[in-house]
């Protein structure tokens, strides 16, 4: 292969691995709170695009993405207080399949409020055209703002977990939710605030990939999908090992299309899902159960 389009699907990987890495990090905070799975999560993210784009008719683009932000965290909470909030001591089984109906109601919503039509903000640098040059590797300006946005969502959610009393005290209910509440600490409250901060954090990432990606109201389910696969692959709960694990995927698929057709692009991750799950379940970087304890 030629060096140059060698490094091109790296960049390439690394942008879509980026955006993996997101949604799964969505999922484990989700996942470290309550012990479920939010299959609901690729919705948070087609809303923040789809919210961001409407905004952007009426309000300067910077302020179009933070209310889409804004208001895909409200219904994070919403969903939270409407359908998981007044469960009593239910199965993952039960909370995993509510999770599935609220997105298929999310998705039917979306459908109804903005239709069919595939949408997109503009760029946040430059056009669509507009790339940058290093070496013979030309890097579109929105990707940058995708890894860099990325990056500093990671590194903020870490700093909140770590050295704040709201975050440590999600740690705690993650631990062990009978203690935090001997504690005074109220385990529902942080269950919604979980909420929150993943539909924050995938309405950022659907802002932020809109100009690449497109959005329409059926785009979350296969990022939910993939966000999925990369969470398991990096060990569910562990959102550091997701970052790694959502390059691995990334770039797996980036290279597929060099000796698949793209439209089997898709195949990649979730027979990836299923090798996991066969071989390893924990995921590649460790105990699933030590993840969620130790992560965050």
């Amino acid at each position: 292969m030629n060096p140059d389009l060698f490094f091109q699907y790296v960049v390439a990987g690394i942008t879509y691995g980026t955006i993996y890495a997101v949604v799964a990090i969505g999922f484990n905070i989700i996942y470290n709170a309550t012990g479920i799975i939010n299959f609901a999560q690729g919705e948070f993210v087609m809303l923040g695009g789809m919210t961001a784009v409407t905004l952007s008719r009426f309000l300067p683009l910077p302020v179009a993405i933070l209310g889409a932000v804004a208001v895909t965290t409200v219904i994070g909470a919403v969903i939270d207080i409407l359908f998981i909030r007044w469960l009593r001591g239910p199965s993952v089984l039960r909370m995993i399949i509510i999770t599935i109906g609220v997105s298929i109601l999310v998705r039917e919503a979306a459908l109804h409020v903005w239709g069919e039509s595939v949408r997109a903000l503009p760029y946040f640098t430059g056009t669509s055209v507009t790339s940058i040059k290093m070496g013979n590797v030309y890097i579109s300006p929105q990707v940058l703002w995708v890894v860099g946005v990325s990056a500093v969502a990671v590194v903020a959610l870490s700093a909140f977990f770590n050295y704040t009393m709201l975050g440590r005290q999600m740690r705690a209910c993650a631990a062990n939710r009978d203690a935090a509440r001997l504690c005074g600490i109220s385990a529902k409250n942080m269950v919604t605030l979980s909420f929150m901060l993943s539909a924050g954090i995938g309405a950022i990432g659907g802002a932020v990939v809109c100009p690449i990606t497109y959005v329409q109201y059926d785009s979350g389910t296969p990022l939910a999908i993939k966000g999925f696969t990369v969470a398991i692959l990096g060990g569910i709960g562990n959102s550091a090992a997701a970052v790694g694990a959502g390059m691995i995927l990334g770039i797996l698929e980036s290279f597929s299309i060099w000796v698949l057709p793209a439209a089997y692009k898709e195949v990649i991750s979730i027979s990836l899902l299923l090798l996991i799950l066969f071989i390893r379940p924990s995921g590649i970087f460790g105990s699933a159960e030590e993840a969620r304890l130790k992560e965050f």
